[in-house]
């Protein structure tokens, strides 16, 4: 067996929007950059102050995409099979629905040898009927486009092989999960006063009030309904407050009734999204996730690094983040008056709370810190260019 003459390898990674690379993919970039002398491309929608942000060693494609159905996507695949063609790349790596679509196609196309698709979530899970039937075919078509899969978390990769979208052969899963790990000098549980001040004296929450979170998009199927639902069904209590750190997908599922309620309401703030999420993270009582889909969840961790208790729904991902009746609490999806007790629970209970919080916060520490992650990710990839150089070899 002869390996291929050693040379720079050049990976490219797409995604439908540029806030993906940027929340989960550029601090990767740039640890394969201090410890690899790998040339590095992404591609993705078109963003002008992404673009400007780019440290100097990244080639950006832009190539516009839209989310959700599009006329656009053979637009789209045959100017990825041009870039793929054109920069010879040794990997390509894709996640997010549409881009993985367009991305798997363009580059098997293209011939590129290592086609690596991140599974973070998959969207048929939130439908049913026909809708469901169409969104799976969609899945496994891109599955078997794909030479490996690397699902963000153990119970989705189970999940997946029981649905037979790919073989055991050809998935796995980096450490313990998640799409990046978190970084604990950012989330700095030692700054969790601090910032747990500074964000309540900006809001007008006086230090004794209760505060709930949620971090995600405003949409159905992250169980928005829900948590709104339970938030005003529950026995309201004087001096609770919700942030809802997130964009506002506004679309067909969504509640006007309860979301209109809740804007008008003076407890109920929402940001959109922030760059300082840990500041929230630390001025909140109890994290909640009651999403019908998740890849990984890794607001799940992040609250836990900053020691806040957390409740999430029975799926795939969330779990792999917590440690049910140690960490936090897990509800069924879609089950407002479960959803509604556990809320109730953690608000009631101070000790608990206390008690899930120091938890959490050792899981996380133990268990998905970025430094350790980031080990295990490049020797994964490495691993991938390896077996590439190794099929090369033995073809010769």
């Amino acid at each position: 067996m002869h390996k291929t003459e050693n040379k720079k390898k050049r990976i490219c990674i797409c995604t439908t929007v540029s806030t993906t690379i940027s929340a989960f993919i550029l601090d990767t970039c740039k640890y394969f950059h201090e410890n690899t002398d790998w040339d590095i491309s992404l591609i993705c929608s078109y963003n002008k102050e992404f673009e400007k942000s780019l440290p100097a060693y990244i080639h950006y494609y832009p190539v516009d995409m839209k989310r959700g159905i599009s006329a656009d996507g053979i637009k789209v695949i045959r100017e990825m099979k041009k870039i793929f063609k054109r920069e010879k790349f040794d990997l390509v790596q894709y996640s997010t629905p549409n881009a993985s679509l367009y991305a798997s196609i363009a580059a098997k196309s293209a011939k590129i040898p290592v086609r690596l698709y991140c599974q973070w979530g998959m969207v048929f899970v939130a439908f049913s009927g026909v809708k469901r039937k169409i969104f799976f075919r969609e899945e496994k078509f891109v599955c078997d486009k794909s030479t490996w899969i690397e699902p963000d978390s153990n119970s989705n990769l189970a999940f997946a092989r029981s649905l037979n979208l790919y073989s055991a052969d050809k998935s796995s899963v980096i450490w313990n999960g998640s799409a990046c790990g978190i970084n604990l000098n950012k989330f700095d549980i030692n700054r969790k006063d601090d910032y747990k001040k500074e964000i309540r004296k900006r809001y007008g929450i006086s230090n004794d009030a209760f505060v709930y979170i949620f971090v995600g998009r405003v949409k159905r199927d992250k169980g928005f309904n829900e948590l709104l639902e339970a938030y005003y069904t529950q026995v309201k209590k004087p001096n609770t407050y919700l942030f809802v750190l997130g964009d506002n997908e506004l679309g067909a599922g969504l509640s006007n009734e309860l979301y209109n309620k809740s804007v008008s309401d003076e407890n109920v703030f929402y940001t959109g999204e922030v760059p300082d999420v840990e500041k929230y993270l630390a001025a909140s009582d109890c994290y909640i996730l009651p999403s019908y889909r998740e890849g990984f969840g890794m607001s799940v961790i992040e609250a836990q690094a900053m020691g806040v208790p957390v409740i999430v729904t029975d799926i795939p991902g969330p779990t792999d983040g917590m440690v049910e009746g140690e960490t936090g609490l897990v509800v069924p999806k879609q089950d407002v008056p479960a959803l509604r007790a556990a809320m109730e629970k953690l608000y009631s209970d101070s000790e608990m709370r206390l008690r899930f919080g120091r938890a959490g916060y050792e899981f996380v520490k133990n268990n998905f810190a970025q430094s350790k992650f980031f080990e295990y990710l490049l020797k994964d990839r490495k691993r991938l260019l390896d077996m590439e150089d190794d099929k090369i070899g033995e073809s010769r």
